[in-house]
């Protein structure tokens, strides 16, 4: 898209629109210099950009990862210490904790130690460790009020009939004995909780509370933010919003996403980048790069300016020359004038347009040749007395040991055989084709037996019009050797007409074709694994060669859906005499 004005201006300039030889040498001379310029600028911003979004993609990855170990690492380290108070909690000699203020010294002695418990179990990150009974009673340091605590909205939307551990989030710790204000609203806190449902355990019904210090989480999150200027999004499993950066955002499809899952509560950790700013730097790359490239084609056009002003009219007569033989005028010649290098190029011109002539009439000769080649090739692979001679010996020899179905067989593939290997017309009758294949399905109807349905449609009038001979077989024998297992499966065969085409669609549902083998099936050429494709490519290039370049076989297929071919080619005739005639 770049170079298409100045490929529209040389067009102009080769057609004799400008007559200033001077003008055409410039463009020419710019085309060879800009074009090679621009593309390496090209390939420099390409490789750069590519270089920088690729670092700055593994940056944002590697940084969600280390916020999904930093995290992880918070959580279970909580999830082990309820698994610890849970296991306390479990042995015989604490069910006398009630859910109650202790009255008896035995139940003060109980609460005491179950306190200093808690109290070990805390870390330095650890801002609070509470069982809280279903009384409004609890255990722990005395710095909680209840109270307060039911006032949390993620302390609410704990679900009565929670049975396992549920994570309450990140809030601030504001529930405390003293009041919270302006200047000091509460540290935040992750917090974790764990009802008590263990029927031989103590204080059964009651929740465990665990908070953590999340300041140096959430400052990782703010660091994120403001280094990738990504929107981070914390969600549960549920899809409730654990977190969320704090600035307005607005998702889109081109969003570049980093994201990760939690092991220790399936939390998603997600981060969005906006397509133009994680492409912000590529942007840059690119607009110093035209810069630079606009700059060299400034500096490259004043050079070509200079070295164009050189020419003379000689170099136009030959221009003129050239124009007249690339519109198929090869008898032109053009004058030589001198001896000097442009005489020499009039010279090696000359030479070459003789020589072009003369490999045109050479191809001509050729291509016939090697259509009448390719033509005779396509059968003429096999001796046929020899074939037909031992086919007979080996058809009696099976009657004689009764072997029908192999005498069966053998009629059957000696009609086959007895119509592809007549070489003396390359177009027969349609009719004439269905024959062979009905012969053909008896052989497969023998070596697999009645497995496979056959259903032909075609009307009476249409058999006498010609098809490229032995065109018919390979595509069926494509259908038993690669669509069919063990030969089940239908085959649909329709021919009808179209106007001055004939139409001939035949259909399996086969196995089917892997579109990897499908877009070079009947490419000339093309390599081939084992024998699929040759008898396509074969039958595809007899009605090209037979009726031109825009006929042809067509295929359509997907795996495990089957595989239909559509075939067009004008209808043509026998004459009485043998010959061709295409009908109008």
């Amino acid at each position: 898209m770049k170079f298409r004005p100045l490929k529209q201006l040389a067009a102009r300039l080769l057609s004799g629109s400008y007559r200033s030889i001077r003008t055409k040498l410039l463009v020419c001379f710019l085309i060879v210099t800009i074009i090679p310029l621009l593309s390496l600028g090209a390939l420099s911003y390409y490789q750069s950009a590519k270089t920088v979004n690729s670092q700055f993609g593994k940056y944002g990855e590697n940084a969600v990862a280390q916020l999904e170990q930093q995290t992880s690492t918070y959580l279970n380290r909580m999830n082990q210490t309820t698994e610890t108070i849970y296991s306390y909690l479990l042995d015989p000699a604490r069910v006398g904790l009630g859910g109650d203020i202790p009255t008896t010294y035995k139940e003060i002695l109980d609460k005491n130690n179950l306190e200093d418990f808690l109290k070990a179990l805390k870390t330095e990150r650890t801002s609070g460790i509470y069982i809280i009974t279903r009384s409004g009673y609890y255990y722990g340091e005395n710095n909680l009020d209840v109270a307060k605590l039911n006032r949390i909205p993620e302390w609410r939307s704990i679900p009565d009939a929670y049975t396992g551990e549920y994570w309450l989030g990140f809030y601030s710790q504001n529930h405390g004995l003293q009041e919270a204000d302006e200047e000091n609203p509460g540290q935040p806190v992750l917090g974790l909780a764990v009802p008590i449902n263990n029927p031989y355990g103590a204080l059964r019904g009651s929740t465990i509370l665990i908070e953590e210090n999340a300041d140096e989480l959430l400052r990782m999150f703010r660091l994120f933010e403001y280094d990738t200027q990504a929107h981070l999004v914390v969600s549960d499993s549920t899809g409730r919003s654990i977190y969320e950066t704090a600035s307005e955002f607005s998702s889109h499809e081109s969003d570049i996403v980093w994201n990760r899952k939690l092991k220790a509560n399936v939390w998603t950790i997600e981060a969005r980048l906006p397509a133009k700013a994680f492409y912000r730097s590529s942007r840059m790359i690119r607009s110093n790069t035209i810069i630079a490239a606009a700059a060299s084609c400034l500096l490259a056009f004043g050079l070509a300016y200079l070295f164009s002003s050189r020419f003379t009219a000689r170099i136009r007569r030959l221009k003129d020359s050239m124009q007249k033989v690339s519109i198929g005028k090869l008898h032109t010649r053009t004058k030589v004038e001198a001896k000097d290098e442009l005489g020499s190029l009039d010279i090696s011109f000359n030479n070459m347009v003789g020589r072009i002539q003369s490999l045109i009439r050479e191809v001509e000769r050729n291509e016939r040749l090697k259509k009448e080649a390719e033509l005779k090739a396509f059968h003429y692979q096999i001796n046929p007395h020899l074939l037909f001679n031992t086919l007979n010996s080996i058809q009696w020899k099976a009657k004689l040991q009764g072997a029908d179905d192999i005498r069966q067989m053998l009629y059957h593939l000696t009609m086959v055989l007895e119509g592809n290997l007549d070489i003396t017309q390359e177009l027969v009758p349609l009719g004439r084709e269905l024959q062979i294949i009905e012969h053909f399905l008896k052989i497969q109807e023998v070596r697999y037996g009645p497995v496979f349905e056959y259903e032909v449609t075609c009307e009476e009038a249409l058999k006498h019009y010609l098809i490229p001979r032995m065109t018919l077989q390979p595509l069926f024998e494509n259908t038993f050797f690669h669509g069919f297992e063990d030969g089940q499966g239908i085959i649909k065969l329709t021919i009808e007409e179209t106007g001055n085409l004939l139409r001939l669609t035949l259909f399996d549902n086969g196995a089917g074709i892997p579109q990897e083998k499908l877009k070079r099936l009947l490419l000339p050429g093309a390599k081939r694994k084992g024998r699929g494709g040759l008898g396509l490519q074969n039958a595809n290039q007899k009605f090209k060669l037979h009726f031109g370049q825009q006929y042809g076989l067509k295929v359509g297929s997907s795996p495990g859906e089957g595989t239909t071919i559509v075939i067009l080619w004008p209808k043509k005739e026998m004459t009485p005499h043998g010959e061709n005639n295409e009908t109008d």
